[in-house]
């Protein structure tokens, strides 16, 4: 197996070299990071290490579709850039994609908190992925490359192109749902609040299913977003769903 590790980023100079590093462990055939026009210096600080830079257009699909397109492994793991996957998530994978029934998946996660209400987040997100075969980008996203480019890549929406594109894939085949597990931040939740984040992710979700257009959502959610980057803390990819 030839693993090309994808992480988008967009102003993570302070996360972006320990992704790497963590990325490395899982001994990939390459890790590209897809920064997208960060303002601090994310993309000179990952130049510095071993890994490819791709510049590409904001927005965390068309960044994880510009690198998956100049990747070269056989295989893709799309990663957030405050997630890391324990190093036998490498060895999962390759056990998992032995069956030509599998044509991907994601893994079980942990927020980096000890708090007990990220646990039930954690129950809750592994209960969903196993009943409805749909995992969030947060939780690592894993699939052939020809899988990927068959079903022409994230859809061009600006927030939860994760979620599109994990249901164009259970078309595919069956979801493989390995125990990883994927550590991820909890910063997000801890910035807006936990059980407020949670709900608005329940919403944006609900919308969605009911026809709320993504564009429209990202309108909706664009003050949110906005109200929090004035808090002084950089914004990040992160803080959208």
């Amino acid at each position: 197996m030839r693993l090309s590790v994808i992480i988008p980023a967009l102003n993570e100079e302070v996360n972006i070299a320990r992704a790497i590093e963590r990325a490395r462990a899982l001994y990939p055939h390459e890790v590209l990071i897809a920064d997208g026009g960060s303002s601090d210096r994310t993309a000179s600080i990952a130049r510095e290490l071993p890994c490819r830079v791709i510049a590409a257009p904001r927005g965390r699909a068309r960044q994880q579709n510009a690198a998956a397109a100049q990747a070269t492994g056989d295989v893709l793991l799309f990663l957030h850039a405050d997630s890391w996957l324990a190093p036998e998530g490498a060895a999962q994978i390759e056990r998992a994609l032995r069956s030509p029934k599998i044509p991907g998946g994601v893994f079980w996660h942990r927020f980096d908190s000890p708090r007990f209400g990220f646990r039930l987040i954690e129950l809750g997100d592994a209960l969903r992925a196993c009943s409805t075969r749909i995992g969030f980008g947060d939780q690592g996203i894993f699939l052939r490359r020809s899988v990927f480019e068959k079903l022409g890549g994230f859809p061009d929406v600006p927030l939860m192109e994760d979620v599109l594109l994990m249901r164009r894939l259970r078309d595919v085949g069956r979801l493989a749902f390995l125990p990883g597990p994927l550590r991820t931040s909890a910063r997000r939740h801890e910035k807006h609040g936990l059980i407020r984040q949670t709900v608005r992710n329940w919403c944006l979700l609900s919308a969605e299913r009911l026809g709320v257009s993504t564009q429209r959502l990202a309108s909706l959610y664009r003050p949110h977003f906005q109200t929090a980057a004035k808090t002084g803390k950089p914004s990040s990819q992160t803080d959208l769903v």
